[in-house]
């Protein structure tokens, strides 16, 4: 027997959550699907370690680009805290780093003077106001259907911002901007976090992950989500429950067709919807083999580990406080020549050493995320992600050797930059086994069916149209169109998906609304 829906969506990530509760809200009929038994796909917290009460944000962890308007419609009960301390980099070889307080920019004069760099302050702030200028103009189109790319410069209104942040390779604006190396691989790792590529990126691919990683509220700022990732995807999903969607959980799809009929499976049991619209939450590889189409396979680029320590770990900068380095952004061997070499080794198969990485300690801003006891005792989170590690390294490898090397070339990196092993204040779980959590790109194929763990899903768009994009349609104009109308992307997928937003399911839900 098939049921008839006016909305079955595949996949229960936050994304999905967000068009389930828009459109159930909206009086549509509406029935979520998802393979897992819990709702928020890379959106969780979770006590990964037994018998240690500490939820962290497993896959995902901070918030940039969610538009209070979503919060704002969908009555969502989030906080978000912003961080002080913007970054911490050490200097390789050294007892310096550069510390970045939003709050005190003489401490952060005086820290580009004590690593040599006075003379790029200057050109810090400068680009800054760049990027500000860009999230300004940007940013307030993300919840509106698509500007073409004409309109977008327009918006824009700068020709030389435009040019040197949308045009030119990012690596090369750096580079010709700042002069001091550790001060351009700050600035360019924002443009390589899941995406594999060279400093100066001819493809632009490494433009459009900067762009996405600096407009966020119009701000940039990355903000750290109280309770956990969990909360994110937890609000959003009793928003979609108040609003009257429902939300199946075990439940594997096994195929789609193009006129909107959706196989699925709970147990043993096999099911059939059908919908007047399918919106697909899962990556467009995955949508293709649910519809028994070929596509192009994408690749991700990126390690994640969890680690609950005891404590902060000891700085070799005795002038640097732990609490600082590490409740911002600690970046390591992401100078600008190590992030090339990096990148020269992992396109050659080996793993980069040593590997680019940046961690931070979300149980600084936020600690209710542990247990009054491991508050008491000093404990803390620390969150590391790993650069410049494409899906292509564990090509042919057991995964759990390949995971393995791949976590000890990360200790082994942040070992280099710190006073002690980090393995001295590593926390143990119940039974007695270090309290450390490794997920590669296969990792995250295999649990959350990100094709080659790529965290957005594919190649990021820009948040724009092409001037010749044919935009006749709703699902056109709103970035979610499929080869098939009455099927829709409404994730990380679509034109301006990608982290944790939402903008993948409003633009669907949009969309349907206006079909």
């Amino acid at each position: 027997m098939t049921r008839m829906r006016d909305v079955v969506i595949v996949g229960g990530g936050h994304n999905a959550l967000v068009a389930a509760a828009y459109l159930a809200g909206a009086g549509r009929s509406v029935t979520l699907l998802e393979r897992q038994p819990h709702l928020g796909g890379a959106a969780i917290s979770a006590e990964v370690f037994p018998g240690v009460e500490a939820r962290l944000s497993r896959y995902s962890y901070l918030v940039s680009l969610l538009p209070e308007r979503i919060r704002r419609d969908l009555r969502l009960d989030i906080a978000l805290a912003r961080r002080r301390f913007s970054s911490y980099t050490p200097l390789p070889g050294t007892d310096r780093g550069l510390l970045v307080d939003t709050g005190d920019a003489d401490a952060t004069a005086a820290s580009f003077a004590g690593i040599g760099a006075a003379s790029d302050l200057p050109a810090w702030n400068a680009f800054g106001a760049d990027t500000a200028r860009l999230a300004a103009a940007i940013w307030p189109t993300v919840t509106d259907p698509l500007l073409t790319r004409a309109e977008a410069r327009r918006a824009v209104g700068d020709d030389r911002v435009w040019a040197e942040l949308v045009e030119a390779p990012i690596g090369q604006t750096v580079e010709h901007r700042f002069a001091d190396d550790l001060v351009r691989g700050v600035v360019l790792t924002d443009a390589l976090i899941g995406t594999f590529a060279p400093v100066v990126d001819p493809t632009l691919a490494a433009n459009r992950c900067f762009l996405y990683h600096v407009i966020g509220g119009g701000t940039g700022h990355w903000d750290v989500p109280v309770g956990g990732m969990g909360a994110v995807s937890g609000a959003l999903a009793r928003a979609a429950r108040d609003a009257g969607a429902e939300l199946i959980t075990g439940a594997e799809v096994t195929s789609v067709t193009p006129d909107g009929e959706v196989s699925y499976r709970t147990g043993d049991a096999e099911h059939r919807l059908a919908g007047a619209t399918v919106l697909s939450g899962v990556a467009p590889f995955e949508l293709a083999r649910l519809l028994g189409e070929r596509a192009e396979r994408p690749e991700g680029a990126q390690v994640k580990v969890n680690l609950l320590l005891t404590r902060l770990p000891r700085l070799r900068d005795a002038s640097a406080d732990p609490a600082a380095a590490f409740a911002g952004t600690f970046h390591v061997h992401e100078g600008f020549a190590a992030l090339d070499t990096a990148h020269a080794s992992a396109a050659a198969g080996r793993i980069p050493a040593p590997l680019p990485l940046e961690s931070y300690c979300h149980s600084l801003t936020d600690p209710g995320i542990l247990s009054p006891e491991l508050r008491a005792a000093g404990a803390q989170t620390l969150t590391v992600f790993a650069l410049q590690t494409p899906d292509r390294l564990l090509e042919g490898r057991d995964p759990d050797t390949a995971r393995a090397e791949l976590q000890d070339a990360v200790l082994a990196s942040l070992d280099s930059v710190l006073a002690e092993p980090i393995a001295n204040v590593l926390m143990t779980d119940a039974a007695g086994n270090p309290c450390i959590e490794t997920a590669t790109t296969r990792d995250l194929e295999q649990s959350l069916r990100m094709p080659g763990g790529n965290i957005f899903h594919g190649p990021l768009a820009w948040p724009w149209a092409e001037d010749d994009t044919p935009l006749a349609t709703p699902a056109e104009r709103w970035g979610v169109a499929t080869a098939h109308p009455r099927i829709l992307l409404c994730g990380s997928g679509s034109r301006r998906g990608g982290a944790v937003s939402g903008l993948g399911g409003y633009h669907a839900a949009m969309a349907t609304l206006e079909s």
